[in-house]
């Protein structure tokens, strides 16, 4: 078995290491992590990404089997990248006269968005901040950095509840009387970050470390024990993801989209995850970092609207995407930042896709001529191809909307509202219809969600936690619902005049946004509908790319198919679905 190092430099050569685990049937990512393999990937095929190393999963296999201790020698070799970084970048790590900030972020092998911990702007302190403004002349974007640093290393790191630093950030806005982030003044952005550290001190009985080699390490072991945490735990469960691989640790330079109205953030789909429509599908803030766009702390604008703000950017983005999805020849979710003007990408997996986009997505690759059907097959997965079968809302017995939002995951919910995840959870396994409703989701809501018929936020966007979650676990989603004010404390939101308190039934319907009254009935679906012999149903899309991806698994199966039936329609159903007789 080849000895791999602890840490590899984003620069190591890709093709080369890739080729030695090929040796030992190991995949790129079964060391570096999903997000390590795939930044490695991208400076092969020239796409800027910010430089940077990968500490290997094999470290926090180590670390953890040794009691949540640094295996022998890995602070050395953490040390030994940081000075390759600061040769890189021409910065210094915690020099405040060119300082050299990162970010600290996971990558496991399978992607779990946001199930575990990332600290951004590591490396920022009292003296490097104050530099910085001199540097930049832009004291609001080194101070809005340095408030999100204190809040994620004492929530990530220390434990400290997050909501503790937001309300810090929530006083400065009442006291300027402004309601937006962006609007605090650079003035109340310093305040934020002396409130903060009152709140460090009081919680922990120490000062916020000034030290950035300390906060590296710290971060660095922070995101190992993420891959323990009770979300993670629960995700990994649900998608029958092994406890035992491990996660990377990704620490990037920094690259700040926070710095004024020509920079900002963005998440994207190469084609539409709820549809699957060959267009680019996502979402970009100005003067914003990346965990607003994610977390739906404001709802951000369509991608198209960059094409406005600077054309440039929007067309080297799109040929980058479209670089990227012809290399993996699969739709992609990237992830990138604008500082400056200058576009700078970040992340690339594929996408997490609704069964009806992963039908049409992969009949399109084929007709496109970009992959072949066997690989098509490969690409839906069998718990999607069940999700077509079920029932969708009866549109003749449909009321009207009370609001709608963005269709963020298609598929008909109705149940009791609940507003708490453990709510969800307890109504669920009394046997109770529940739809989660809530300002915004989080990785902590994860397991009543999954409890959950569908979910429905306040704000957020199609890239939003509760979009991008609720799509992978196949729930209908509506987020950005702004006509709803949640009252968590009421237990109840107020639409349009009438107010749904915990316990009433409301129906979503994750493919229009609209969110109506009472439990609405759902039919069959096209595809089932299809398959009874309605000639209308047999003419629906989703129905089309359904009956030749399963035409093309024929062609390549090699097991026979047998049903086990009670009744006579039982039988007429999976002779139509492909079984060649029965079996039981």
């Amino acid at each position: 078995m080849a000895q791999y190092k602890p840490v590899y430099m984003f620069t190591d050569d890709a093709n080369e290491l890739a080729a030695e685990l090929k040796k030992e049937g190991k995949a790129l990512k079964d060391l570096l992590g999903g997000k390590g393999a795939n930044l490695n990937i991208m400076m092969t095929l020239g796409v800027p990404v910010p430089p940077g190393f990968t500490v290997t999963t094999e470290q926090c296999i180590a670390y953890t089997k040794a009691g949540n201790k640094f295996p022998a020698g890995l602070e050395k070799e953490i040390d030994r990248c940081t000075a390759e970084l600061e040769k890189q970048t021409g910065k210094k790590f915690g020099d405040p006269s060119n300082p050299l900030l990162v970010s600290v972020r996971s990558g496991a092998r399978e992607s779990m968005p946001g199930m575990m911990d990332t600290v951004l702007n590591i490396g920022m302190n009292d003296v490097v901040a104050e530099a910085m403004v001199k540097a930049t002349g832009n004291e609001r974007f080194v101070f809005d950095a340095y408030r999100r640093l204190i809040m994620m290393f004492g929530d990530v790191v220390m434990g400290v509840k997050r909501h503790a630093f937001e309300e810090c950030l929530d006083q400065v806005k009442q006291e300027e009387g402004v309601k937006e982030d962006t609007e605090v003044s650079a003035a109340g952005l310093r305040r934020v970050v002396e409130l903060e550290k009152k709140v460090y001190r009081k919680a922990l009985g120490h000062a916020f470390p000034q030290d950035a080699r300390d906060q590296l390490m710290a971060g660095v072991r922070a995101v190992f024990g993420s891959w323990n945490n009770d979300r993670a735990v629960a995700y990994r469960n649900m998608n029958k993801i092994p406890h035992d691989w491990g996660t990377a640790v990704n620490v990037q330079t920094m690259v700040f989209g926070n710095m004024g109205d020509d920079s900002g953030t963005g998440v994207a789909f190469t084609r539409d995850p709820a549809t699957g429509e060959k267009v680019m599908y996502g979402e970009y803030l100005m003067n914003a970092q990346g965990e607003d766009v994610v977390a739906g702390i404001r709802t951000p604008m369509p991608i198209a609207e960059l094409r406005k703000l600077n054309e440039k950017v929007y067309d080297e983005f799109i040929a980058i995407c479209a670089k990227l999805e012809k290399h993996y020849k699969n739709m992609q979710d990237v992830e990138f930042t604008v500082e400056k003007g200058k576009l700078f990408m970040l992340q690339t997996r594929n996408g997490k896709r609704t069964a009806q986009a992963a039908l049409k997505i992969a009949v399109d690759l084929v007709d496109e001529g970009a992959i072949k059907p066997a690989d098509a097959v490969m690409l839906v997965p069998p718990d999607q191809l069940d999700q077509v079968l079920h029932p969708q809302f009866d549109a003749k017995a449909k009321p009207k909307a009370m609001a709608k939002g963005v269709a963020a995951s298609p598929g008909a919910a109705a149940g009791e509202v609940v507003f708490l995840a453990a709510d969800a959870v307890r109504e669920a396994e009394k046997g109770n219809r529940v739809v989660l409703v809530r300002t915004e989701t989080s990785p902590e809501d994860i397991r009543g969600m999954a409890a959950a018929q569908g979910i429905l936020t306040q704000f957020g966007g199609k890239t939003s936690h509760a979009a991008v979650v609720g799509r992978q676990m196949g729930k209908p989603c509506v987020v950005g619902c702004s006509a709803i004010e949640i009252d968590y404390k009421k237990k109840q939101f107020v639409v349009n005049g009438r107010t749904v308190k915990q316990g009433d039934y409301i129906s979503i319907d994750g493919a229009t946004g609209e969110v109506m009254p009472g439990d609405v009935p759902t039919g069959d679906s096209p595809v089932i509908l299809a398959l009874k012999g309605n000639k209308k149903a047999q003419q629906d899309p989703l129905y089309v790319y359904f009956s030749r991806l399963m035409e093309w698994a024929d062609d390549n199966r090699r097991l026979g198919v047998r049903t086990n039936a009670d009744t006579p329609q039982d039988s007429a159903l999976a002779i139509a679905l492909g079984a060649e007789g029965i079996g039981l």
